[in-house]
């Protein structure tokens, strides 16, 4: 009875069209799935009575899916799957039961928001792309040019592209010319996936795999999220991302999860619909066989998509190929591959699941955990506090091996989020200390993220970003970052989207490409539901745009501070560094700032630091994106880029000083330099925040 929301799903509909579609095509019991206008991110079940209409809103809290906060779900398919299902679960206010019976289908006649739909493309640009881009095989669909109506399958066929026009017959059908007629363009292009054409030479065309729209060049971000930024006449949504966003309700991915739902591990589940997936479920490998549950846990284990990875590679051999200066060795502090990145996504923590929680991390030697809710959230409880404080003891756990101890070390307080230290160990009884080995555990608990919607600016949550991610490379050794929300799937998966994205193009540059909306798809196949709403998906974009931002603006410091004898070759290059180089400018164009450095005025300064970085008021911590001299050392040394968001430089400031009286690198001071070289580097500073204005 399941059936995929593709095809039930109507994008446009208000309430008076969904009326009439369903009295035009509906019998009593048919119902369809449609956005709400009145609600914004919420949405509207529309179901065809005996003599009325009920029109049903469906809660989207970012976090899960309710109806009248009953049943919580991940997703819409799962929240209308369930109540088709259970008949008499939905009832009206004077408890008249709604049966969800037929579901009304959407006409796929022209499928622009498929995957493999270009919209207008001429042949040349098609054939650019399809052979820069594509492999033997891939496809796209256009619109024809030249007969307006009418659409073109442009397909790789070896070294050459072939351009197939797709005929719109009078009565509304589709061809190729002869042979069968479709009543869509999806079933066309399905017929023929599995149906090989030939050309007029004899020659096979095979459609193999569609070339995704929604992939892009990473240098291209801006242009792209400027055409989703295009509004619709009507609605109040960034269209494009909206239409990005519904396209992956037509890939679900249903997967058993049967351990979530046995009876004895009900309790032990945030919300009764929100279950890890049996597949990839982490299990308790110290349970019990005489206690069924032990080994549960709702947590899933993510890794990247293997597309990152081969995307991320194509990148790398192209930016060495395209640019002879490019240094060729391998980068030392080079991230590790993208597939050893992994990450344990669960829900917030329950009293009956905090000694499971803490299970988990001894067992997976996580060292990182992120915490992305508040314990208390509008009024209710988001997580049960499972650390200990400052005034507490040790927080005393029992194992079937032992006791875990968990110890609180340390708290900071960094404005927009909290860092916390803790030890943990096993004893083998409470009385007794603690063995020798031990795990230091680095747990990061956001703060600024709204009760609704998504953080305003994504500055402030890419510096706590990239402290974590400065935090991890640190360390020698560590098992899966743990992150988790309430429901460990809304932001928990907006969370790990933008890590991997930010890593890949930290890695490998600018000259790769990336997909958000496959990458969300391949971590939903993973844990069900991951990314919740458009204003999280939208966010996506806008983090990974800001992060690109930050890469730009270090280059182009570097690049600009070099001419003039400033080099900070003491740090060694990022594959990202060496990509971007080849297509940012050598130095910066500014107003009365000369193309060279006058000969012989300037030496190589023998230290010098680039100050206090500040974002939005909050300070960031140390980051050696600019440049850190020999003598300066951080115990964790940031990889990622600083905090200057690209369009804010009257909250940010960037001064180079040269202190005469060095105190050591723990007090942050530094040995002297000529006077001539500080006085230099803080112009030329000063010169380049002017001009990022």
């Amino acid at each position: 009875m399941a059936q995929d929301c593709r095809k039930w799903f109507h994008n446009e509909l208000t309430g008076i069209e969904a009326e009439k579609l369903l009295i035009a095509k509906g019998v009593p019991g048919s119902f369809l799935v449609r956005q709400s206008h009145s609600n914004p991110g919420n949405f509207t079940l529309s179901v065809r009575r005996q003599d009325s209409f009920a029109h049903i809103r469906i809660q989207n809290t970012g976090d899960f899916l309710s109806i009248h906060g009953g049943e919580k779900f991940a997703t819409l398919t799962e929240l209308v799957n369930y109540y088709r299902e259970n008949r008499g679960q939905l009832t009206e206010k004077n408890g008249a039961t709604i049966d969800l019976l037929y579901p009304l289908f959407v006409d796929d006649i022209i499928c622009e928001s498929s995957r493999w739909f270009h919209g207008h493309l001429t042949a040349k640009e098609a054939q650019n792309l399809l052979l820069e881009k594509g492999k033997n095989g891939s496809f796209l669909v256009r619109e024809s040019v030249r007969q307006p109506g009418s659409y073109v399958l442009s397909v790789v066929t070896g070294d050459f592209v072939s351009h197939i026009l797709i005929c719109r017959k009078p009565n509304a059908k589709f061809d190729i010319g002869g042979g069968p007629e479709f009543s869509s363009l999806g079933q066309l292009i399905d017929y023929y996936s599995r149906s090989p054409m030939m050309d007029k030479n004899g020659g096979l065309v095979c459609l193999k795999q569609p070339f995704n729209a929604t992939r892009l060049n990473v240098s291209t971000l801006d242009k792209r999220i400027a055409q989703l930024e295009k509004q619709k006449s009507r609605g109040q949504y960034l269209s494009g991302f909206l239409e990005e966003f519904e396209e992956l309700h037509q890939d679900t991915h249903e997967a058993p999860r049967t351990e979530g739902s046995r009876s004895y591990n009900q309790f032990r589940n945030r919300y009764k619909n929100i279950l890890p997936f049996d597949s990839t479920r982490v299990v308790l490998l110290d349970g019990s066989p005489t206690d069924p549950g032990s080994d549960y846990i709702n947590a899933n284990y993510i890794v990247p998509p293997p597309f990152l990875t081969e995307a991320a590679a194509e990148a790398k051999q192209y930016a060495h190929a395209s640019d002879p200066k490019i240094e060729r060795s391998p980068s030392p502090r080079a991230p590790p591959p993208l597939p050893y990145l992994r990450y344990i996504a669960t829900q917030g923590v329950l009293p009956e699941t905090c000694s499971d929680f803490w299970r988990m991390v001894w067992q997976e030697r996580s060292s990182i955990l992120v915490m992305l809710t508040k314990e208390m959230e509008c009024g209710r409880n988001r997580c049960f506090r499972y650390w200990p404080t400052t005034t507490e003891g040790n927080l005393m756990l029992p194992t079937n091996n032992g006791s875990l101890c968990i110890s609180h070390i340390s708290e900071r307080n960094m404005q927009t989020y909290l860092l916390r230290e803790f030890r943990l160990c096993l004893v083998d009884r409470p009385s007794e200390e603690s063995s020798t080995e031990s795990l230091t555990v680095y747990h990061f608990q956001f703060l600024a993220w709204p009760e609704h919607g998504t953080p305003t600016d994504p500055s402030c949550f890419l510096n706590f970003m990239c402290h974590i991610a400065s935090q991890q490379d640190g360390l020698t050794s560590s098992g899966p970052m743990i992150v988790h929300c309430s429901s460990g799937i809304g932001r928990t998966g907006t969370f790990i989207v933008i890590d991997m994205l930010m890593r890949c193009i930290q890695s490998f540059g600018l000259h790769m490409d990336i997909d958000i909306a496959r990458t969300v798809q391949a971590v939903r196949e993973q844990r069900s539901g991951m990314v919740q709403t458009v204003a999280q998906y939208c966010f996506i974009y806008k983090a990974v745009q800001e992060f690109v931002s930050r890469l730009l603006l270090r280059v182009k410091l570097r690049n600009a501070l070099q001419p003039y004898g400033v080099d900070y070759t003491n740090l060694r290059p990022t594959p990202s560094d060496r990509c971007l180089s080849c297509t940012a400018p050598s130095s910066l164009s500014l107003p009365g700032w000369p193309s060279s450095p006058p000969s012989g005025s300037i030496g190589v300064p023998s230290a010098t630091a680039v100050g206090s970085l500040t974002c939005m008021g909050e300070s960031a911590p140390p980051c050696t994106g600019l440049g850190l001299p020999h003598n300066l050392s951080y115990p964790q040394p940031h990889k990622f880029p600083p905090a200057l968001p690209p369009h804010r430089s009257s909250v940010v400031t960037a001064t180079a000083t040269a202190l005469s009286s060095p105190q050591g690198a723990g007090g942050g001071h530094l040995s002297s330099s000529t006077s001539s070289a500080s006085s230099s580097t803080a112009v030329i500073a000063k010169k380049l925040s002017t001009a990022s204005r």
